[in-house]
């Protein structure tokens, strides 16, 4: 059986802007062993990515640099397809040319002039750019298709407002005392109903989702933090509402069609963001950009005001489709968007 070995080393919401593409390959090559080369913890979320029967594979990836030495690679039959959803290369090119594979589907570089692929444009949404690459050489994929079943885990606190304070970067983090003002708001809002609010994060956010609920006037018992993914996609995909920044949890809700607040900055969310036209996602943007990498929150995001936060998440919750306001309001805009295009 060939195999086409897909070259993904990155966090949770890169992965799941690679799924139409993921998808596209499927269907073109329904016959082979599709193999994703992925950090270990997207192991639970790997079977949920093409729809059964047909399935994906996990080889455990960290990153970069570490797919030539896999320990698993050598039991792969011969790589017929390499592709580099990864980024511009040169080192996830000279990683997925390591597998010595019969062909290769990239975007070109100047350190490796055999490949002929596209030209990187920073300008695409990250689920487009992966798409156009296919495109390219004759696959098509559909930037649309993004949503993925419900995990077959059961959500631990259905119905749940999840907050999610936590974002890579400290670029991309709003306020803690921020999000504590709008978890207990909602809190409040929902203390007839039974509803709970959980702060949620990573396995290295427990103290902050911990710092979260203390400010916010909630319990201990609220913070949801070092979970697995399958835990967290589950209470992702039975939440009633999620308030995060520009996370991988925001893609989980827009895979899993949850309600959800997102808050944008420094990165346009033009280039990362659920697609324009769904109503169930509102992506709160100050229509101003910045350095993604620095060491504070950005300026633009912090034009985010809790009141604005608190009136989209309110909507939600009640049903309603939140005003969406001009491109560069200082609250609402009704673009779709994530992180800064991955490049190596």
């Amino acid at each position: 059986m060939a195999v086409t070995l897909v070259l993904r080393a990155l966090g949770l919401g890169d992965v799941l802007t690679a799924v139409p593409a993921l998808r596209a390959l499927r269907g073109a090559r329904p016959h082979d062993r599709l193999v994703l080369a992925a950090p270990a913890p997207m192991a639970p979320l790997v079977p949920l990515l093409v729809p059964r029967p047909a399935a994906v594979e996990l080889l455990p990836t960290p990153g970069l640099a570490a797919l030539p030495s896999s320990p698993a690679l050598p039991a792969l039959p011969p790589i017929d397809l390499a592709v580099n959803l990864h980024g511009r290369g040169p080192q996830s090119i000279a990683d997925l040319s390591a597998t010595r594979p019969r062909r290769m589907i990239t975007h070109r570089h100047p350190d490796h002039p055999r490949f002929e692929g596209p030209e990187w444009r920073d300008d695409l949404h990250e689920v487009h750019r992966w798409c156009a690459l296919l495109d390219f050489y004759g696959i098509p994929a559909d930037p649309t298709d993004l949503e993925l079943p419900s995990p077959s885990v059961p959500s631990p606190a259905p119905g749940a407002v999840v907050i999610h304070p936590g974002a890579k970067s400290a670029a991309r983090r709003w306020p803690p005392e921020r999000f504590a003002a709008v978890a207990r708001a909602l809190a409040d809002d929902l203390s007839d109903t039974g509803r709970p609010v959980l702060v949620t994060g990573g396995a290295g956010e427990r103290g902050l989702a911990a710092d979260v609920a203390v400010a916010a006037g909630l319990g201990q018992d609220t913070v949801f933090a070092g979970h697995d993914l399958a835990e967290l996609a589950a209470l992702v995909a039975g939440a009633a509402l999620v308030v995060c920044g520009d996370t991988g949890v925001g893609h989980l809700a827009t895979a899993f069609g949850t309600p959800s607040v997102l808050l944008f900055g420094p990165t346009p969310p033009e280039r990362w963001g659920p697609p324009a036209g769904r109503t169930r996602h509102v992506v709160l943007w100050a229509g101003t950009t910045g350095d993604p990498h620095a060491t504070n929150p950005d300026a633009g995001l912090l034009r985010l005001t809790v009141p604005a936060v608190l009136d989209a998440a309110r909507t939600l919750l009640a049903g309603g489709e939140p005003c969406r306001n001009a491109r560069k309001s200082e609250t609402v805009s009704s673009s779709a968007s994530s992180a800064p295009a991955t490049s190596d």
